[in-house]
C-alpha cells in the first residue's frame, strides 16, 4: 500500500499544468492558514509567485469581544473557509485539478482553528488526489523572506507574534536550532492586555484599531521616559523571553495613575500616550536584549556566516515601526544586517504557508500522500531546543545604548 502511494505521488509531483490556457512546467501550490484568527489562503507557483489570494480577518468580531475566544474563531472559520479558497482559486485561474500539492498550518496555533483548516484540507486533498503538505506555522513566519530576497541559510531569526515569541537560527527548510522561546506570555499578547486596560478602545483614534496597533499609534506622541519600566530578566543571561513581569509592572503603573488622576478602571487616562510609550519601548528594549546575546552566541560558535550575515524578523508583531528600528539598530551594531517582510506577510495569510509548501515542494520534505492521517498540534517547539546551552554560556551583554 505504501509503494503504490509513493508512485502516485511521484507522478502528481511530475505532471504539468494548464495556467491561463498556457501549459506550464511551474508546480502550483494551495496554501491554507488557520492558526488563530486569520483564515487566509493563496495560490503560488515554484518561482514564489502569487496568483491569487484570499484573507478573511476576524478582527472587528474579536474586538467587540475584547480579545479571541477560540470557539468563536473556530465557527467564523467555518464559515469562511470554502469561500476563502474558492476566492483564492478563481482570482488565480488555477483550478484544483492544476494544484501538485496543498499546504496547511497543523501547528501551533488555537486547536479549534486549527481543525477547521486541516478537516477543509483532508477532504479537499482526498477529493482532488492532490499530495498534502503539514506546515509549521514559526517555520512559515521564518521562511517568508526567502521569498523575497535571496537570502541563504543560515540565518537568525527573531519571530515576535500575539502568541509568541522565539530565537532560531534557521540552517535549512526544516533545520532550526531553537536558541530561545517565551516562557510565559507573548509580547503581542502583553500589548493587547494593556490596550484592553487602557480602554483604549474608548480613544477615538483607536476604535477600530487592535490592541497593539493603538499602543503603537499613541505611542508616536508620547514620552516613553515619563515611566521607569524596568527591562525583564535583566540578570538571566539566556535567550528567552518573559513577559509576565512587564505586565504586572504596567497594571501597577495604571493604577497609581487612576489614583492620581482620581478616576475609576475603564477611564482614559489623561497619560495614556505616555504609558503606551513607555509599553512599547520596554517590549522592544526586552527583544533586543535577548536578540544581541543571540547573535554573541552564534559569533561564538560560529553558527552564522562570518560574510553578511542575517538577522530575520517576522511574526505580527514584528509590524510594529519601533521594534523594527531597535532591531536594525542592534542588527548593524553587531555586523548584522535586518530583513523583515512588509507589515502585510508579517501578520497570519494563505501567502506564507503557500511559500513554505513551495520550499518543501522543492526539497521533497514532509510532502504526503492524500490518505495519509495528520494531527494538528495546539504546542509545538520548533527545531532542535539548545536553550539549556545558551544558559549555560551566560554571555553577559556589553553596554548598548538604543539611539532611537
Amino acid at each position: 500500500m505504501l509503494r503504490t502511494n509513493v508512485k502516485i505521488l511521484q507522478r502528481l509531483l511530475r505532471s504539468k499544468h494548464t495556467v491561463f490556457g498556457k501549459v506550464s512546467c511551474s508546480r502550483l501550490v494551495l496554501g491554507l492558514e488557520t492558526s488563530c484568527d486569520e483564515t487566509g489562503a493563496a495560490v503560488m507557483d515554484e518561482t514564489g509567485v502569487t496568483l491569487g489570494e484570499s484573507l478573511h480577518s476576524q478582527k472587528e468580531a474579536h474586538l467587540r469581544t475584547g480579545g479571541i475566544i477560540p470557539l468563536v474563531a473556530q465557527q467564523l472559520h467555518r464559515e469562511n473557509i470554502e469561500r476563502v479558497v474558492q476566492e483564492a482559486l478563481e482570482r488565480s485561474g488555477v483550478s484544483p485539478g492544476q494544484l501538485s500539492a496543498v499546504a496547511t498550518t497543523v501547528k501551533p496555533g488555537l486547536a479549534p482553528s486549527l481543525s477547521v483548516g486541516l478537516e477543509f484540507s483532508r477532504r479537499f486533498v482526498r477529493q482532488h488526489n492532490k499530495p498534502f503538505i503539514p506546515i509549521h506555522h514559526m517555520e512559515a513566519h521564518a521562511l517568508t523572506v526567502r521569498m523575497l530576497w535571496p537570502i541563504s541559510f543560515p540565518f537568525l531569526v527573531l519571530l515576535v507574534s500575539g502568541g509568541h515569541s522565539l530565537l532560531a537560527v534557521a540552517r535549512g527548510v526544516d533545520d532550526f536550532l531553537l536558541l530561545g522561546r517565551t516562557l510565559d506570555d507573548s509580547p503581542g499578547d502583553l500589548l493587547d492586555k494593556v490596550a484592553r486596560r487602557l480602554s483604549l478602545i474608548k480613544h477615538p483614534q483607536c476604535s477600530s484599531l487592535s490592541g497593539g496597533q493603538a499602543i503603537e499609534l499613541l505611542a508616536k506622541d508620547g514620552d516613553r521616559k515619563r515611566f521607569n519600566l524596568r527591562t525583564p530578566m535583566g540578570h538571566i543571561y539566556d535567550c528567552c523571553f518573559s513577559f509576565a513581569g512587564l505586565k504586572t509592572q504596567i497594571i501597577r503603573t495604571i493604577k497609581k495613575m487612576e489614583t492620581e488622576e482620581g478616576v475609576e478602571e475603564g477611564t482614559l487616562l489623561s497619560c495614556v500616550k505616555d504609558i503606551a510609550a513607555a509599553t512599547q519601548h520596554t517590549v522592544a528594549s526586552h527583544l533586543a536584549n535577548r536578540t544581541y546575546r543571540a547573535i554573541l552566541f552564534c559569533k561564538a560558535n560560529s553558527l552564522l556566516p562570518s560574510d553578511d550575515p542575517t538577522l530575520v524578523l517576522s511574526g505580527g508583531v514584528a509590524s510594529n515601526e519601533h521594534i523594527r528600528e531597535v532591531l536594525t539598530f542592534t542588527a548593524e551594531s553587531t555586523g548584522l544586517r535586518l530583513r523583515c517582510p512588509p507589515a502585510n506577510l508579517c501578520t497570519d495569510n494563505g501567502v506564507m504557508i503557500a511559500w513554505n509548501g513551495v520550499e518543501r515542494l522543492r526539497e521533497g520534505k514532509g510532502i504526503l500522500p492524500p490518505n495519509v492521517d495528520v494531527f494538528y498540534e495546539p504546542k509545538a517547539p520548533l527545531g532542535v531546543d539548545i536553550t539549556e546551552e545558551v544558559r549555560a554560556a551566560a554571555i553577559r551583554l556589553p553596554p548598548i545604548r538604543i539611539k532611537i
